[in-house]
C-alpha cells in the first residue's frame, strides 16, 4: 500500500467489520472527526467497501489497474474528469463534471484521472480492488 501521510486526509485501510457483522455507516468510529474520511469497512472476495465522510476536495489522480465505483449516501459529490482514453473499450472519455445525489453511482474506469469533490458534507460508499492504492498511481 502507498503511504497516505502525505496527504491531509484520514485513510484507514483496516477492514472494520467482519463477514455478518451489522454496520452503520453513519455510525463508524471516528468519521467525524476529520474534514476527509476514508474507512475500508468490509472485504467481499478481492474487492472492499469504503465509506468517506467529505467535505473539500480531494486531488487529481488516478488508478493504473483498478476500476473505481461511487455511491452517494447523503450530500452531493461533484467528481471532476479530465479527457483520456479509458472509457469501455478504451474510447475517449470528454472533460467534465459529473454530480451525483443521494442514491446514485458512477464507475471511473482505470486510467482515467479525476478529482472527488464535496462542497458539503457527505457520506459516500466505493468500492474497489482491496489493493487500490486510494491517493492514486
Amino acid at each position: 500500500m502507498a503511504e497516505t501521510e502525505s496527504f491531509p486526509y484520514e485513510t484507514r485501510l483496516n477492514v472494520l467489520y467482519e463477514p455478518l457483522e451489522v454496520f452503520d455507516v453513519h455510525a463508524v468510529p471516528g468519521a467525524s472527526d476529520y474534514k476527509w474520511f476514508n474507512q475500508t469497512l468490509c472485504q467481499v472476495n478481492g474487492s472492499v467497501v469504503r465509506m468517506a465522510a467529505i467535505e473539500g476536495e480531494y486531488h487529481w489522480h488516478k488508478h493504473d489497474e483498478d476500476d473505481e465505483f461511487f455511491f452517494v449516501v447523503d450530500g452531493e459529490l461533484m467528481i471532476d474528469l479530465e479527457g483520456s482514453a479509458g472509457g469501455p473499450e478504451g474510447r475517449m472519455v470528454d472533460s467534465r463534471t459529473v454530480s451525483l445525489k443521494p442514491g446514485q453511482g458512477l464507475v471511473i474506469p482505470k486510467t482515467v484521472v479525476h478529482r472527488t469533490r464535496a462542497p458539503k458534507r457527505t457520506t459516500i460508499l466505493m468500492v474497489e480492488n482491496a489493493g487500490i492504492i486510494p491517493t492514486g498511481n
